[in-house]
């Protein structure tokens, strides 16, 4: 597979949408061929922040340089102003944006502003429970127990931060979170629950349950895919074989229940048959998964080579089946992502997380350039 024209047709795309975006961004497409825009309300932001450095790491062109430090300059305005911040996702809106560009300028200002969303996401943590808190406020009794398998991908953030500044209480934090996910958010059989409440007083576990998959002891594919990618990461900070572990078998899992195409339904447990959504973002995700693991294994593991030769199965069905390749006014690069099945929020669309994992997946296989959630 060509990897590198592929990166070269998503680079029409993202250049064509800089102009169409202005200073927006893009979330989900709805039965269209577009994105639908908005102005720094939601958890994805940082997606297109990140798809505009990816780019410029690759082509060095200083258009989408000035995109990117524009969208950054958004975001950094944003925490300023503390909008929409009240969430577990700090991770997502500013490892891909201000982190990012630190890694690649070490510019200082930028270090600063992902070292204050650090701080930011560290108001999640509940003492009493041992725990981020994923969504609501404080002592919320819908959602202050609550953790959500998507929280693996925030934890890179408080990892960094440790490193940066040689407090170590952020990575602590992080550590005592991944480990609550793995002991409670992954199931006996290698598959995952979405969510998982505990008593918000002692700690204690209540039960698994789902926001999004198919019902609660469903698998939800996505979920999956942050935990294969999230328990790697987490890995790659504490070096605890049990994070590696863990991350190895929620991989063969997602592998054992693909479909013949190689890319995932929405959840393992819908019924696969004609017009069951897809998720091409969680075969994106997983896939950067699976070449972060695989860059942890020795050499002569087998699970090593299995894993890799189960990225590049899954990448070229998707640059194959469901890549636009910048041939049309298509403004995603996956078709046949899904944001919510469950909640009929674009079940079959473009999702720009879809893209970035999609790109960074990419870049990992042509040049093994990985994303921005650690320093290289």
């Amino acid at each position: 597979m060509n990897w590198q024209a592929a990166i070269e047709r998503t680079l029409r795309t993202t250049t064509a949408n800089i102009a169409r975006f202005g200073n927006q961004f893009p979330i989900v497409s709805k039965g269209t061929e577009k994105y639908e825009l908005e102005d720094q309300t939601s958890w994805t932001e940082g997606f297109w922040v990140g798809i505009l450095w990816l780019s410029y790491e690759y082509n060095q062109d200083p258009a989408i340089r000035e995109a990117a430090v524009g969208a950054g300059a958004s975001m950094k305005r944003r925490l300023e102003q503390n909008r929409h911040l009240d969430h577990h996702d700090i991770g997502f809106l500013y490892s891909l944006s201000a982190k990012a560009q630190w890694i690649l300028e070490k510019d200082g200002q930028a270090k600063e502003v992902a070292l204050q969303a650090a701080d930011v996401l560290m108001k999640r943590w509940r003492p009493d429970s041992q725990l981020f808190q994923a969504w609501g406020p404080e002592g919320d009794p819908d959602n202050g127990g609550r953790i959500i398998i998507d929280c693996l991908m925030n934890l890179p953030l408080l990892f960094w931060a440790t490193e940066q500044t040689g407090d170590p209480l952020y990575a602590e934090r992080a550590r005592i979170h991944a480990e609550k996910s793995r002991r409670f958010l992954v199931r006996g059989d290698d598959s995952s629950y979405h969510t998982f409440y505990f008593d918000q007083k002692t700690g204690d576990s209540v039960r698994g349950g789902t926001h999004q998959g198919f019902r609660d002891g469903s698998t939800w594919t996505r979920g999956q895919a942050w935990g294969i990618y999230g328990f790697a990461l987490a890995y790659r900070y504490t070096k605890e074989p049990s994070f590696l572990e863990t991350a190895v078998r929620l991989a063969k899992f997602f592998i054992a229940h693909l479909p013949e195409d190689r890319v995932a339904y929405w959840d393992f447990d819908a019924p696969q048959k004609e017009g069951t959504p897809r998720d091409s973002s969680a075969s994106a995700i997983a896939a950067c998964g699976m070449l972060e693991i695989a860059g942890h294994l020795p050499q002569d593991d087998p699970a090593r080579q299995f894993l890799l030769d189960s990225a590049n199965e899954s990448m070229a069905s998707l640059t194959e089946r469901y890549f636009t390749a910048g041939d049309s006014e298509e403004e995603g690069f996956l078709r046949h992502g899904s944001y919510s099945v469950r909640g009929d929020i674009s079940p079959d669309d473009f999702v720009i997380w879809g893209d970035y994992f999609y790109l960074e997946a990419l870049l990992r296989l042509h040049k093994g350039t990985p994303g921005y959630w650690y320093e290289r």
